[in-house]
């Protein structure tokens, strides 16, 4: 256990910073986002732990990848965070001239269903399956990607993430996010 702050107040504080550099109201983001306005404070002030989905709907509002609010710049994430079906580390941020891109080890857990919500436009996922088969991409048209596979696609439409059978599965995420 570590003296310092938790991940759920270093997240809310990273939030907040963006928030408020961009001139928006706490009410104004949470209702863009759509995220209650309580539970968007909740985050800001550490006192609630956030799930990957509404990270997404909060990032994406602000502009910004979700190693925004993850990480310090030039840092790491040690930590995981969690959605209905998805577990996502952030393992590293590639910083580049036309692009941010952010590299996950993912987990897709059995028997449950992820949408996450669109991202700014451009942003692009590309995943490669470890293990287990998983069912991804934009709601209306979703691929299945078998062990050793690769597919990506545009994730500035509301995207899913499943499995395909009853088995976990291990991949890497690669996310895209242009230049503005």
């Amino acid at each position: 256990m570590t003296d310092g702050p938790t991940f759920a107040a270093e997240i809310g504080r990273r939030i907040r910073e963006l928030r408020r550099a961009r001139g928006i109201s706490l009410s104004e983001l949470a209702h863009r986002a759509s995220v209650g306005k309580a539970t968007l404070s909740a985050l800001e002030s550490g006192t609630r732990n956030p799930t990957v989905e509404t990270l997404y709907a909060i990032t994406a509002q602000l502009d910004v990848p979700l190693a925004a609010v993850l990480a310090d710049p030039g840092a790491r994430a040690a930590e995981t965070v969690h959605g209905e079906a998805v577990s996502a580390e952030l393992l590293e941020t590639f910083d580049d001239r036309d692009h941010i891109t952010e590299l996950y080890r993912l987990r897709i857990r059995p028997g449950r269903r992820q949408v996450s919500p669109a991202h700014p436009e451009g942003v692009t996922e590309h995943l490669t399956v470890f293990a287990g088969t998983a069912r991804v991409g934009p709601l209306d048209a979703p691929v299945v990607i078998p062990p050793g596979a690769h597919a990506s696609w545009r994730s500035d439409v509301p995207h899913l993430y499943m499995t395909e059978t009853g088995e976990e599965v291990h991949a890497a995420l690669l996310i895209r996010h242009p230049r503005a």
